[in-house]
């Protein structure tokens, strides 16, 4: 069926009209300039994909982990933001919009303004765009767009709730459990929460480390620590098999490590968060564990909340992970270039906007440590 205007051609040849819907694109987790190299929006190829979509819808929302602010690098990491970012600003033009909603590698877009107001009162507070430096480059670079920011969420619409994510990772410490009491770690939220009992000093968390370590480690030692981070999120995650394409080598190691209230533990978590803050949603999307989901294959069922509702949906990533996509092929629900798009009276759909590429294109000058260089990189 091919659109124009508000009438529909059909293949047949008949005509039909449609109400036009808001569109909505809905990206996470870029992870521009990271030290490893392995966002690839910085590849020719996956940028003018992602600029094709975004040509196509009416609003774009960025749901956070946009800039890698956490390694040490944020002076280089902007600058290679910036770019993308202009280049988002200028297909979308200044009749559409662009929602911010920051995550946890790119919280200081936020944080400083949070802490001198008291932290976010509420699931969508409304941030100046000028609010840090950082953000007022992040928002300038979108323009002629129209730009809003918001934290810890946004509504896309009636019903649907967005977020980054990351509070879920206060719920992934198990209450009991690894030889440390629970009055050692912190006080979990409870039921009637404000996000800024999330953000408060002291609350456990169990995913971030990632980035210090990437930060300060050699770089093969740091490729290597970002692999098992990966692969340690992505145990947490539903519908993680080998035959999806992740082969599990390093297994038989990190077993011992994972437990079993950690797996599949990122789905209930963020049900639990949305519960704690009392939003009542009936659908939820999220980023920030990098799965695009739900997706042919998976199970429903876990992807929903407890008694059926939240109905949750992921964005994926758009950073190419070695280990998570040893040989394997897209579509795939840890191939880069994962989004959803919500149309007003439906529910969000996942989509691979990068499925067409193959590795070549996406690991152009992906950092790799110093014994893999030279080797036959196969194709995946």
């Amino acid at each position: 069926m091919v659109h124009s205007g508000n009438v529909a051609a059909r293949d047949d040849g008949e005509l039909a009209i449609f109400d036009h819907r808001m569109r909505t694109l809905v990206i996470s987790d870029l992870h521009l300039g990271t030290r490893l190299g392995r966002d690839v929006l910085r590849r020719p190829e996956a940028l003018e994909a992602l600029l094709e979509a975004v040509s196509r819808a009416d609003r774009l929302v960025l749901l956070g982990d946009v800039v890698e602010l956490l390694e040490g690098r944020a002076t280089r990491a902007m600058e290679i933001a910036g770019p993308v970012m202009r280049a988002i600003g200028a297909r979308l033009g200044p009749d559409r919009e662009a929602i911010v909603v920051p995550g946890n590698h790119d919280a200081p877009l936020v944080r400083p303004w949070l802490r001198a107001h008291g932290g976010p009162a509420t699931v969508d507070a409304a941030i100046p765009p000028a609010a840090t430096p950082a953000l007022a480059s992040l928002t300038g670079w979108l323009a002629p767009a129209r730009v809003r920011v918001h934290y810890p969420g946004f509504w896309l619409g009636d019903g649907v709730w967005a977020t980054h994510g990351h509070y879920l990772d206060v719920h992934l410490v198990p209450e009991s459990g690894y030889g440390i009491a629970r009055g050692l770690l912190g006080r979990l939220p409870r039921d009637g929460a404000i996000p800024a009992d999330y953000e408060r000093p002291g609350v456990p968390r169990v995913t971030g480390a990632e980035a210090l370590l990437t930060r300060w480690l050699p770089r093969p030692l740091a490729a290597a620590a970002d692999d098992v981070a990966e692969l340690l999120q992505a145990a947490t995650m539903a519908g993680l098999t080998p035959r999806r394409g992740l082969q599990l080598r390093l297994a038989p190691l990190l077993a011992p490590l994972l437990g079993a209230q950690m797996r599949y533990a990122s789905l209930p978590a963020l049900a639990r968060v949305v519960h704690r803050l009392g939003v009542g949603a009936d659908h939820v999307v999220f980023g920030h564990v990098h799965r695009l989901g739900p997706l042919a294959g998976d199970d429903p069922r876990r992807w929903r909340g407890p008694g059926g509702r939240p109905l949750l949906a992921n964005t994926g990533s758009w950073t190419y992970e070695p280990l998570l996509l040893h040989h394997a092929r897209p579509p795939h629900p840890y191939w880069p270039g994962g989004a959803l798009v919500v149309e007003d009276g439906g529910p969000p759909r996942a989509v691979g906007l990068l499925d067409h590429l193959g590795a070549a294109a996406l690991r152009a000058g992906l950092q790799r440590p110093a014994r893999a260089r030279g080797r036959r990189s196969g194709t995946l």
